[in-house]
């Protein structure tokens, strides 16, 4: 078995890096023809029903909004009904021609089924299922109050993900409709402070992976990573390390403030566009992506460019 493993460790990454550079070119002017035909292959939503969760504020309401102008018809999914309702009134008043609220919490496994089953009782069908719920955490892993209260952010962020699809899939895949995804950078870039939100986010990102490999053409899946956004969590509204939701202006200035923030309309706006061109991911701004490629190719250097940034504590020289 080891002599095995010796010849495979000396073989194989000689036999896989010669197939990768005979299959690049042709794979190359593959994505390149479907960069050109993508635009006009957009799916046309009018009448589909479209389930969005988180859509009582930030990038769950505005992505309702793109919807509603594309003529689907919406299942909002939050747990403020007073918000919902004004959510739902403006996406009526935009060209949505039926929308539903129901008011849920995603971390509850009965409240996903139910908002699952209201929505084929109340339409019929299911084509687009958004999993847009999340909160964030802001503190250092190694300041952890209590390393439980972890759970209620996984709680929201990956199982609030995971409940809804379990049980949307029988119904998305009789529609051949979408499974979509809302993650962050943090699910694949470092984030320091950020450690137990960029898991949960890095946990989603690797099942939506496998479940492209499991349910192959049957259902679409799009994954989403927005940058820093107009939306609850850029204005500072976290869960601290006692297990509290609250909000910390001075962590919004110190972390957001250092980048450019994108406009929440403007980020939905290319993320339904994403989903209604059938895009495997959307990351919006696009220019985010190169963040990947250094990820991958120079790994150290991103470490050390984050700690510069966000770990290192600068020296303070003492008084005589």
């Amino acid at each position: 078995m080891d002599l095995i493993h010796s010849t495979m460790n000396l073989l194989l990454p000689p036999i896989i890096l010669i197939s990768l550079l005979l299959i690049l070119p042709p794979y190359l002017i593959y994505k390149f023809a479907l960069l050109i035909i993508k635009p006009f292959c957009v799916e046309d939503v009018t009448g589909k029903v479209v389930i969005i969760t988180g859509a009582s504020s930030g990038i769950g309401e505005n992505i309702a909004y793109e919807y509603a102008k594309r003529g689907a018809r919406l299942v909002l999914v939050a747990r403020r009904e007073k918000k919902l309702k004004e959510v739902a009134e403006k996406a009526r008043g935009l060209g949505s021609p039926d929308v539903l609220i129901v008011c849920a919490d995603v971390s509850i496994v009965d409240d996903c089924k139910r908002f699952i089953d209201e929505t084929i009782n109340h339409f019929g069908q299911l084509d687009h299922l958004v999993n847009n719920a999340g909160i964030i955490s802001a503190y250092y892993f190694e300041e952890t109050m209590d390393i439980a209260t972890s759970r209620t952010l996984m709680d929201i962020n990956f199982w609030g993900s995971v409940y809804p699809t379990h049980f949307a899939i029988p119904h998305l895949k009789k529609s051949k409709g979408k499974l979509i995804v809302n993650t962050s950078l943090a699910g694949w870039l470092y984030g320091p402070d950020i450690s137990f939100y960029g898991a949960s986010k890095a946990a989603l990102i690797n099942l939506y992976d496998t479940l492209r490999v499991e349910l192959g053409s049957e259902i679409g899946i799009t994954i989403v990573s927005p940058g820093f956004t107009e939306s609850e969590m850029s204005e500072g509204k976290h869960l601290s390390k006692d297990g509290v939701v609250e909000i910390n202006e001075e962590l919004r200035d110190a972390v957001v403030g250092l980048f450019p923030v994108r406009g929440v309309r403007e980020c939905s706006k290319a993320i339904v566009r994403g989903i209604c061109r059938g895009d495997r991911c959307v990351t919006d701004p696009s220019y985010y992506r190169i963040l990947y490629v250094c990820k991958v190719f120079f790994p150290e250097i991103v470490e050390w460019f984050f700690w510069m940034l966000f770990v290192r504590k600068p020296e303070t020289k003492k008084l005589s």
